[in-house]
């Protein structure tokens, strides 16, 4: 059967100043910036989430070249960008696993090719669709394989939140469950139908010190 974990949570926005912001209105917390990602024209800042899981504030960098090729999380794409002009939100989740090649041929949904990629000392690879959409609009989340020897939220700065519970809430529950099941990621989180008229939307509930309870989306 696949296998597959929960890795990360991606918060979008349109500039990275603006993700840090809301993190900080959010969290309460500085998130510390990660780096940039030359061969797709984006950065990030990073804080663990717990020991294998991580949250991850990603924006285009204009400081960077263009890529040839559309940005991964739909960074190009005008809705997304229409809907980051209004505020940064969780875009997406990321499962990593130990078969990348399986998990892509045992999907319901096109994962997209299998790239590799990196920053700095990381290393991985990752299921692209050649134009930078998302899918199932991110609630299929990005899959992925490491090819370092550790985690790398083993290695970030632990600000005092830990996940707590990924939440999708969206029109066909049965249909979203079945594809995340082929991809063993079913047990990751939890599926809520939504009634017609209302958009669809993730949130992930992070447990901070003192009891404090935090919702991001």
């Amino acid at each position: 059967m696949m296998s597959s974990r929960l890795d990360h949570i991606v918060i979008a926005a349109k500039t990275h100043d603006q993700g840090v912001s809301y993190i900080r209105d959010k969290l309460g917390v500085d998130i510390p910036r990660g780096g940039q990602h030359k061969f797709m024209g984006t950065h990030n800042s990073v804080m663990a989430l717990g020991e294998h899981v991580y949250l991850e504030v990603i924006s285009i960098d204009r400081s960077l070249d263009p890529p040839s090729h559309p940005r991964w999380f739909g960074l190009d794409d005008p809705h997304v960008r229409d809907a980051l002009e209004e505020s940064p939100r969780l875009l997406t989740w990321a499962v990593n696993t130990s078969d990348l090649e399986s998990l892509v041929q045992s999907s319901a949904v096109p994962l997209g090719a299998i790239i590799s990629a990196s920053r700095d000392e990381l290393r991985w690879k990752v299921a692209f669709r050649k134009d930078g959409t998302m899918p199932a609009a991110g609630f299929i989340p990005l899959c992925m394989q490491w090819k370092v020897d550790f985690h790398p939220a083993s290695r970030m700065a632990d600000l005092g939140w830990k996940i707590v519970s990924l939440q999708l809430y969206h029109h066909c529950p049965d249909w979203l469950g079945d594809g995340l099941e082929a991809i063993g990621a079913r047990e990751e989180v939890t599926i809520h139908e939504i009634e017609d008229g209302r958009a669809p939307y993730l949130e992930a509930v992070l447990a901070g010190e003192g009891g404090h309870i935090a919702r991001l989306c």
